[in-house]
């Protein structure tokens, strides 16, 4: 309860700075701000758009909160999903299979990419202390130059060198009667996955020894191993669990939102979970509204520019400074414990004053 009441806050007074600045560029902030969620809720079709724009980052936003919940941080999640996302586009070109099929086994290799990926930091942390910001950092790099040599030299588009060949309809998440549902947008089937995922996650960090295992090894390390948890493993599960969460970000991305994957470019999805996950107070259901709110942001901000003067760069500026709270929970936390006493202090102070009369 207290968590969600502080991301509330968070998110309140960011709007408010937004409305802030809006009024200092000389706009109207209820008209920005009106344009902004039509743009992200206009209609079935925006509506669309903003779920399918909020999936990767509720793939991210778990990634970076399960390594949270579990004393890691792992900044690593754009590579992972980058990395993950290209395993699974380079099945989707080059297996024949049946489409669900297919799709499943894409899923799969997906989380395995960025398991892959994390498990190197996991293991650089659990026997060498290395710390897990500066080990995941290098390994964005490395997915980013590996996608970077990989994709023209295996999978080149057939215009582009820098895209590769785009998936089949048998590859793709997107489906016709989704699609169709949501007045043409491209909503996909990575959206139900997703949900899968905040369920389980949820399920296995409170629910499952594995899941107390873990958190108890992200409390204090000594203490766990002095209760006889396998810290060195615990550690690298973590990492493995939250690498693959992000690498199916990548497929819910580029097999969903998009149809290929390209090159030179690193997923700011990935940098933008661990603000997801912030917001969403490091919880299942948090990171699912997070990273919808994030999603209706992003999809409402062009439109907001389009309709308005106000520029685009203000819905960053909201996003940053919503981030800002969030990530100084602490503070927010304190100072409503200081007008909650400050307020039992003074009905104290009321009612021995009316017993001393």
């Amino acid at each position: 309860m207290r968590s969600g009441i502080i991301s509330l806050l968070a998110v309140l007074f960011g709007l408010i700075a937004g409305a802030i600045l809006m009024a200092i560029t000389g706009n109207n902030p209820i008209e920005g701000y009106r344009y902004l969620f039509e743009g992200g809720l206009k209609n079935i079709s925006r509506t669309g758009n903003t779920l399918a724009t909020a999936t990767p980052l509720i793939f991210t936003g778990l990634s970076v909160a399960f390594a949270f919940r579990t004393g890691l941080f792992n900044i690593g999640a754009a590579g992972q999903m980058l990395f993950g996302g290209f395993c699974a586009v380079a099945v989707g070109l080059t297996l024949d299979a049946p489409r669900p099929l297919l799709l499943t086994v894409m899923i799969i290799v997906a989380f395995l990419g960025g398991a892959l990926w994390a498990f190197v930091p996991g293991l650089l942390k659990a026997k060498f202390n290395v710390h897990e910001v500066v080990s995941t950092i290098m390994m964005n790099w490395i997915a980013y130059w590996t996608v970077y040599y990989a994709v023209p030299a295996y999978f080149k588009g057939e215009f582009l060198e820098t895209e590769s060949k785009k998936l089949t309809d048998a590859a793709s998440l997107r489906s016709p009667f989704l699609s169709e549902a949501f007045g043409g947008s491209y909503i996909n089937l990575g959206l139900f996955v997703a949900v899968i995922a905040v369920i389980l996650f949820a399920f296995i960090i409170n629910k499952t020894t594995l899941g107390y295992e873990l958190k108890a090894v992200g409390f204090n390390r000594d203490a766990a191993e002095y209760a006889g948890i396998a810290v060195n493993r615990s550690i690298i599960t973590s990492m493995l669990i939250s690498g693959g969460l992000a690498g199916l970000g990548g497929v819910a991305y580029y097999a969903g939102n998009a149809t290929s994957i390209q090159i030179g470019i690193l997923p700011t999805q990935g940098f933008d979970g661990i603000a997801v996950a912030l917001l969403g107070a490091n919880t299942g259901i948090g990171v699912l509204l997070a990273a919808v709110f994030f999603g209706l942001l992003y999809s409402g901000r062009g439109f907001m520019n389009a309709m308005t003067d106000i520029p685009p760069e203000i819905a960053d500026s909201i996003i940053a400074i919503i981030i800002y709270f969030a990530a100084t929970s602490i503070l927010i936390e304190r100072l409503v414990r200081y007008f909650i006493q400050k307020r039992k202090n003074k009905q104290t102070t009321i009612a021995e004053d009316k017993e001393g009369k």
